[in-house]
């Protein structure tokens, strides 16, 4: 395995084509906070109190791997999978961006083999031999799954621009050459691979927008255009919080020559959906973990507000709280529902449960607000206007400032100030507002998770059930 030094080593080797502000952007530019997410997975894998969970066996190459590089192929690798993520969110306070990639990954593994054994292909074999690579290499992976899609009311071959969806527009002897865009692609800007699959079901006039592969992050033609979503600067109050962020990259690909043992998927159109859904379930599945994270979060602002406030024994505050654990366990209770009836695929690798994911992921984002909502209603408005950090030390504003935030006696008023500037970052920073929207679509949007569980529910069942209890005789 690598360590966070070697990774950000190799981000720094790496050609030039990130681009942000009109600008050329490098890689180890300091205001990509979301590199060190992707830094805290290195340290904690080599941290002896994480290890075991943040590491694992390698089946194809006998040797110890970073876990967000092993596709699961147990019951207990989902769980540990999404354990993990629960505790690497907790040290970041949002999103620990490296688990698009062991979902992509995953899904890969599934329907590439299934591919296979459906056309004849040798799909599998080529993914077997990138991931041993990707294993042995200690790599970081972005998932590129999203395509831009133009008129929403058209298909991908009815666009009036056909490259509103990534497709193949040559095929060579030696490999493809695609051209399309991917967005909004996390973590994009500071991986070492892009990872490709579809993001729609396909016809057979879509053959060419059927495409899956894996390829280095710097290769020519790929142009990376970033945008970077942190907390607030910090001059005076240097906090943990304060070090972590989220990075996302319109990825575009401009005639990419991609060869033939990069090529996952050429032209089976039946299975673009498939290939779509597996990234969408792994990554639902991911964010029963990440998601009861952000709950912890807020659980413990609203908590430790209270208690500085002076009111952490009042009913409905407490009734908050208990809502924000409500919302925590049963999101993560359905993540282990999920990995529990997982499915070993004919590739061995096991795949979520579609109905607890998705249940999981959908009832996450339609509480998120409301917690986010109590936050608001027990910290006030002064933690989302608090003046700058150097006003509180300044020599003729600072005293007044320091007077007028104290709360408790027995509190000291830089924890309380340290408090109201967390809030601060948690609720009305750029990162806050990345993280909310991130909370309505990532993963998919609503109405996807909806339309999953209404495809894949068993309801004609329950129909069965009521006309047996009412005495109904077809």
């Amino acid at each position: 395995m690598r360590t966070s030094q070697q990774y950000l080593e190799s981000l720094r080797s790496m050609k030039s084509n990130v681009y942000m502000d009109g600008k050329p952007l490098s890689r180890d530019d300091p205001r990509i906070l979301g590199r060190n997410n992707q830094v805290l997975t290195f340290d904690l894998a080599n941290d002896p109190e994480y290890t075991e969970l943040f590491t694992v066996e390698s089946p194809l190459i006998g040797e110890t791997i970073n876990r967000f590089s092993h596709p699961p192929q147990s019951v207990e690798d989902l769980l540990l999978k999404q354990k993990m993520i629960r505790t690497g969110c907790h040290r970041t306070s949002s999103c620990i961006q490296r688990c698009t990639s062991i979902d992509m990954l995953g899904g890969m593994s599934v329907f590439t083999h299934e591919v296979d054994q459906a056309k004849g292909t040798e799909y599998h074999a080529r993914f077997t031999e990138f991931l041993k690579y990707y294993q042995k290499n200690d790599l970081v992976g972005s998932a590129a799954h999203t395509d831009m899609k133009g008129d929403r009311s058209l298909r991908p071959h009815e666009q009036p621009d056909p490259d509103m969806y990534l497709r193949i527009v040559e095929r060579r002897k030696d490999g493809i050459v695609v051209r399309g865009a991917k967005h909004p692609i996390g973590s994009a800007n500071y991986a070492n691979e892009i990872l490709v699959t579809p993001c729609r079901r396909l016809t057979k006039e879509e053959s060419d927008w059927a495409v899956a592969f894996a390829i280095p992050a710097d290769t020519d033609g790929i142009y990376l255009v970033a945008s970077n979503a942190n907390p607030f600067p910090r001059t005076e109050l240097k906090a943990p919080v304060a070090n972590y962020g989220r990075g996302h990259s319109i990825v575009i690909f401009d005639d990419v020559f991609i060869p033939w043992e990069r090529v996952f998927l050429c032209g089976e159109w039946e299975f673009g959906g498939r290939a779509a859904l597996l990234f969408a379930w792994y990554h639902r599945h991911s964010y029963t973990g990440c998601k009861p994270a952000t709950f912890d979060l807020i659980m413990g602002l609203i908590a430790l507000t209270a208690e500085y406030n002076g009111i952490g024994h009042v009913t409905h505050i407490r009734t908050k709280i208990a809502e924000a654990i409500t919302a925590a366990e049963l999101v993560y209770a359905a993540g282990v529902a999920s990995a529990i009836n997982s499915e070993r695929t004919s590739s061995g690798t096991y795949s979520p449960d579609i109905v607890y994911c998705n249940v999981g992921r959908r009832y996450a984002g339609l509480v998120e607000f409301g917690l986010y909502e109590a936050l608001y209603d027990v910290a006030g408005a002064y933690p989302l206007t608090l003046p700058h950090e150097k006003d509180f030390v300044d020599p003729v504003t600072g005293p007044f400032l320091n007077k007028y935030t104290k709360r408790k006696a027995d509190v000291p008023v830089e924890n309380v100030h340290r408090l109201f500037r967390m809030i601060g970052d948690v609720c009305s920073s750029e990162l806050a507002t990345n993280q909310l929207a991130a909370g309505i679509h990532g993963g998919g949007s609503p109405v996807m998770e909806a339309i999953a569980l209404l495809s894949n529910y068993d309801l004609e069942s329950r129909k069965e059930w009521v006309k047996y209890l009412a005495g109904i005789k077809d």
